[in-house]
Formats: C-alpha cells, structure tokens, sequence
C-alpha cells in the first residue's frame, strides 16, 4: 500500500506504518458505539450544590495542599469559523450583490459600533450604502484592515471597558487566571496550545499586557505555549478507504481534533490544572461568579482527590485481603464508588480479584466537569456507560458517538438535562506524589470518522478520542452544576453582542 516515499513521509513525521495500518483499520471498521445507561442527571451523575454546600468547596479549594496550579487553554486554529457568516456575505458583495439586513454579515454592519475592535478611525462613520457595508466586511476580515479572517481566536477584541481598554480572549484568560489560580507565591502558571504560526501574533498580544496586568493584579504570570504534535496527525482516506493522495500524489494527513492535546496536557508538571477553552470568556463584570464556581470545582476535585487517596492508603495497610478489615474497605470502597462517581464493578472471583479491581478505580487521574442546564447550547452530554470491562462510568459524549437507530440510546438522549460545556478540573499525581502517565487512561475505542474535503475532493478523516472524551475516558470523574453564566462562547462573532461580552 505504501511507496518507499510514503514510508519516508510517515516517519518524517514522527510516525509509523503500524501506527497508520491500525488508523486505517479504524475507517474500515469503524468505532463501537458507547453502551448508554442513562443520562447522568441531578438524580444520579450530576452534583447539583447549594449555597452552603458551594461555600465549603471554596473554603476547601483555599485551604488543600496542592503541588502547584496551572491553568490549560486549548487556542489552536484560526477563527475562520467565527466569521464563516462573514465571509459568505463579503462573496456575495464582490460578486455585485448585496446582503440582506437581518442575514448574519447585515446585523454586523449595523451593529458594527458595539463590537469591541470597532473604531471609528478604521471603518468610518456608519452608513446605509452598499460601498460602506461592502468596506465594513473586508475591513474586519481582510489584512488591509484587522485581518480577523486568518487570525487566531486569541488575538481577537473581544470586549471593551469604559476606560478604553480593548481585551482580547487571551487576555480575558490572563485577567482570569490570576483571580482563582495563583500559586502562593502569586505565580500564575499558564499553558497555551497555539498553532506555530500564530506564535508571533500571540507573543505580541500577550507582550501588550503581561506588564500592565503583573502590576495592576500583583502577580507574575509564567506564559507557556505548546503545539499539537505533527505525530500525531492522522491520515485521510478517499470513500474506499484507500489513503488520501494530494495532487503530488503524496499522503494527505490531517490534525486529528482536540484529542490530541492529550500529549500536551500530559507534559503539564503541576498537579492541578483547570481546562477551559479560549473563546470561553466574559466581560470582567461576571468574573466573580467565573470564579466563585471555578473555585468549587476545584474544591470538590481536591475534596475528591483525598477521599481516594485515603482509601488507597488503607489498601496499603492491609495485610491479609481475605479478612474481616479488607472486607469492610472494600464494602466502603464500593459504595462510596457508587454513590459519589457511578462506578459499578462486576462481581470478582475472590477477595484478592475484588481488592485489586477496587484499587484500580481508585488509582487513576481525576477530572471534576462542570454541567450546564440544557437550554439549547451546543456540546456534549454526560452520560453513565457500561464499559467493555463490565463496569459503569461517567463520560461526556459528543452526539457522533451514540448510536441513533439504537431506542435505548436516544431514549436516553431525550432525558437529558445537562450538557458539557468543557470547563473541567483535573488532579494528575497519584496518591504517592507521582504524575500519571495519561496516555494509559485513553480510550483508543472512542474515536469517530468525519467527513471533509480537500480541493473539492471529498474524503474520510479521523478524530482522535476527544480531550475530554475519549482521552479521558478512564479517569474517575464527576459532573457538577454550575450556572450558565460560567458558558459563554464565541462560535460566530455576533455571539459577542450577548450581555456578557457587552458588559
């Protein structure tokens, strides 16, 4: 299947032939659809807390030892999607035409005022003419004006304060971090996948306001960028499963999602690390609640990770796994596995199966998600599985994963009430102080084939277990409510004139 020179590209890359047969396999085959149980709900799977409640996980985020904080926002790609609308209105213009006034690329001429990179100098004074909204268009898109079109989420204004401060998204992210994940020597640790060509822009951009917002804050931030791994690129196929060749009949391959940030999450040193996405921000007028609900996730996770750690401690200190004090941790153990994460396991053989099959729950990374009340957001959904080792878990699963044509499933899929919108907190290190190695707690199985194009071409790619899908599959995890006031993305670049990008 493969030339002397595909073997050179392959390896170039970082990969091998193994590596992409066994992708190959996954387009032929396909990927199991996930075994649902239910839907994870304030009933069973969703911790929904009260003001006490909340209270005390604040207070127990502030007073738990942790080794060291760190902040991991996911900002790879250029925004081309935010201004897709835009792009398709500015067509239409330089074909002739006009755009209608309530189309997507109409309600941003006419509001072009209260977008927070607007200025008058730039896009004129506001007109009803056909040459003015024509000239809006290419000015927000194009490099003779801000050049947004190519540009990277992060770089983008996304909010304007009254003293004439333009914040951009990383920004915001900045602004964030230093209200609820300074480390006690006022060090904010932040890590930042870019794509390499967007390095410059963000070193210009962060270079604007490290200084200023070090002395505004009192703070030091410690600003590290990583870049998906190229090894970690998938090949493309053609509709027969044949791999995908460009027209200098060379291997097509392709960024294989945010699943593949599993690597770069792994590199991360510190122990806790919150994970929230770059267009994920508001105007600073909502940061208290921002923080406050951070603040809980990152207490139930630190409360979480000591109730695990103490029992493993205890299964350390057993001596004989047949007896009567074995047998009460494990009837503890199995309960509060239960009870607190959904885990049920199927029946061991013996004592000393039983035992070691608990410790294994026990002794894996943690993520604490928050879930936002279903109101017609996208994203994924939390649902408790049956995995192929026979026990039940917590999972966050994208649509593309669950089987339509299965009753039980969709069945499950109208009782939903939550949704993922990817504002996670994660513990590491083990109860010994040692990091995980993530990698062993991915599920190679949850995957998905997409569908996409190259010049017109169309073919099959493959998505990588998702960040916090598959690539998280077998950590313990919990779901949390948390308000939707915490959710507030930019998918489209008129989501900026909501309330909480208006300020």
């Amino acid at each position: 299947m493969f030339s002397q020179n595909d073997i050179i590209q392959i390896e170039q890359r970082g990969s091998s032939i193994k590596a992409v047969d066994e992708q190959i396999e996954h387009f032929k085959k396909g990927f199991p659809w996930m075994k649902i149980v239910g839907p994870a709900t304030p009933e069973r799977g969703i911790v929904v807390l009260d003001d006490a409640a909340a209270d005390a996980a604040v207070a127990y985020n502030t007073t738990a030892s942790v080794a060291g904080r760190c902040k991991f926002v996911p900002a790879s790609g250029a925004a081309s999607r935010m201004f897709k609308d835009i792009f398709a209105g500015l067509s239409v213009m330089e074909e002739g035409g006009d755009i209608a006034p309530d189309s997507p690329a109409g309600k941003l001429v006419a509001s072009i005022d209260k977008f927070a990179f607007y200025s008058e100098a730039l896009f004129g004074k506001q007109e009803d003419s056909p040459a003015y909204r024509k000239s809006v268009l290419s000015k927000v898109l194009n490099p003779e004006g801000l050049g947004y079109g190519s540009k990277p989420k992060g770089v983008i204004g996304f909010h304007r304060y009254a003293d004439g401060e333009i914040r951009t998204a990383i920004a915001e992210h900045l602004v964030e971090a230093q209200e609820y994940m300074r480390n006690p020597d006022d060090t904010c640790d932040i890590v930042i996948t870019i794509s390499p060509e967007h390095r410059l822009l963000f070193d210009d951009a962060i270079a604007e306001i490290k200084d200023v917002y070090e002395r505004r804050y009192g703070v030091r931030y410690r600003i590290t960028f990583t870049f998906q791994d190229r090894a970690t690129d998938t090949i493309a196929v053609d509709l027969k499963n044949r791999p995908f060749r460009t027209e200098s009949e060379s291997l097509l391959f392709r960024p294989a999602g945010h699943g593949a940030l599993i690597h770069n999450l792994d590199r991360v040193d510190a122990e806790l690390v919150s994970i929230k996405n770059i267009d994920n921000v508001a105007h600073e007028h909502y940061l208290p609640t921002t923080s406050r609900f951070k603040k809980v996730l990152m207490g139930k996770a630190l409360e979480l990770r000591d109730t695990i750690f103490a029992f493993l401690h205890r299964f350390d200190a057993i001596t004989d796994p047949s007896g009567a004090e074995a047998h009460q941790l494990c009837n503890e153990v199995e309960k509060f596995l239960d009870r607190v994460l959904c885990i049920q396991i199927p029946l061991a053989h013996n004592p000393i199966e039983r035992m070691e099959m608990l410790r294994s729950k026990l002794d894996r990374p943690i993520r604490v998600c928050g879930m936002v009340r279903n109101e017609g957001e996208p994203g994924g959904g939390p649902y408790i599985i049956a995995g192929r080792d026979g026990a039940t878990s917590l999972q966050i699963l994208e649509s593309v994963q669950i089987n339509k044509a299965d009753n039980g499933s969709m069945e499950a899929m109208s009782r939903a009430t939550h949704f993922n919108p990817v504002d996670l907190v994660c513990c590491m290190r083990d109860y010994k102080g040692q990091k995980f190695d993530l990698l062993k707690y991915v599920d190679q199985e949850a995957g998905f084939i997409s569908s996409k194009s190259y010049l017109g071409k169309e073919l099959k790619a493959l998505e990588l277990p998702g960040l916090w899908n598959g690539a998280m599959s077998d950590w313990n995890t919990l779901f949390v409510e948390v308000p939707l006031e915490t959710f507030n993305p930019v998918k489209v670049v008129l989501d900026l004139l909501r309330p909480t990008h208006q300020g």
